[in-house]
Formats: C-alpha cells, structure tokens, sequence
C-alpha cells in the first residue's frame, strides 16, 4: 500500500474535525481498523471513507450499532446490494422518526406561543387594573 493512502490520526483530526479520543472510541467499536504499528495509527483510504459514513450517520441520528451493521454489510460480495437496501430501510425509519420529532415540535412550539400570548394579556390586564386604581 502506498503511504499516501495512509493519514495519521493527526491528519486524520484535521481532515474530518474529530478528536484523537473520537477516532480510538470508533477503533474500540470495531468500526474503524487502522494498521498499527507500536502505538502509531494509520489509517486508510477505507477507514476515511467508513469515518465519512460514520459521521453522516451520526448527524442523522443514526446509533452506533446500526452504523456498525451497516458498513459491516460492505463486504458481503453483491456488490453493496444488501448494504444499500439496508441503508435504504433504516434511513426511511429515521425520517418518519425525525419528521415526527419535527411536528411534535413544531406543536409544542405553537402552544407555547399560545400561553405567551394569554400571558401577556394578562400582564397587560394587570397592568391596567392597576393604573385604574392608583
């Protein structure tokens, strides 16, 4: 293999703005393999493009477990058919869970607004009542 294609864990930081401490964390759950040698890390052109999706995944919401499960399916030999149907499923069921998260939000978000609004006519009210009586 070519050094090139290899990064330290330093470049490896800077390049997806992680931590060291993030990148050994992903080492320790199986979902990176950089070669070792001693206590030097390097890691591959593999390992970039699985930090990339690990990365994504996490950003969507994704747990771990399935991340590992998912690019564990890589290596099936269909040429990521069953990766990418997989993919497919879990992502589908993290939008409806994300869209669902949204509009419960988004209520909340309109019933709060709602007591503010009775709040702050009651404030005024108050306010009011008691210019009237001084």
């Amino acid at each position: 293999m070519n050094t090139q294609d290899q990064m330290t864990i330093r470049e490896m930081c800077e390049a997806f703005q992680v931590t060291a401490r993030t990148l050994r964390f992903y080492e320790a759950k199986e979902l990176l393999f950089p070669i070792r040698i001693g206590q030097k890390r390097l890691f591959t052109r593999r390992d970039r493009a699985r930090l990339k999706l690990i990365l994504r995944g996490k950003r969507f919401g994704f747990s771990l477990e399935e991340i590992r499960q998912l690019l564990d399916l890589y290596d099936m030999g269909d040429q990521q058919h069953t990766q990418l149907i997989q993919t497919y499923e879990v992502a589908e069921q993290r939008l409806a869970d994300m869209e669902k998260q949204r509009d419960d939000l988004n209520a909340a978000i309109a019933e709060l607004k709602e007591q503010m609004d009775w709040g702050a006519k009651m404030i005024a009210s108050l306010k009011q009542d008691k210019k009237a009586a001084e």
